[in-house]
């Protein structure tokens, strides 16, 4: 399957991904043929991890900054409630 083709990890996938790599560099389980190729992976990762991370921190500071525009928002005033208000006319 071409790279292009493969979906993005989620954030949670990205993460498991990356400690799975520090696992096994920590074991010594990395034989230097494959060292490069695991620190690139580990590299695109951080990055892709990073970039969730501001993502999701925008997203919250839009909604939290829309929440407290509608928070101070003047309410618009009531409608008076079925026959408050209304005057009777005499006949």
């Amino acid at each position: 399957m071409a790279e292009a083709e493969r979906a993005e990890p989620t954030y949670s996938q990205a993460v498991s991904r990356l400690e799975e790599i520090l696992e096994r560099l920590e074991r010594g389980e990395v034989d230097i043929d494959e060292l490069s190729a695991m620190v690139e992976e580990a590299a695109e990762l951080v990055s892709l991890c990073r970039r969730k991370l501001t993502e999701a921190e925008m997203q919250v500071r839009r909604i939290t900054e829309r929440l407290e525009r509608e928070a101070e928002a003047p309410a618009p005033p009531a409608e008076p409630a079925p026959g408050e208000g209304e005057e009777e006319v005499p006949f």
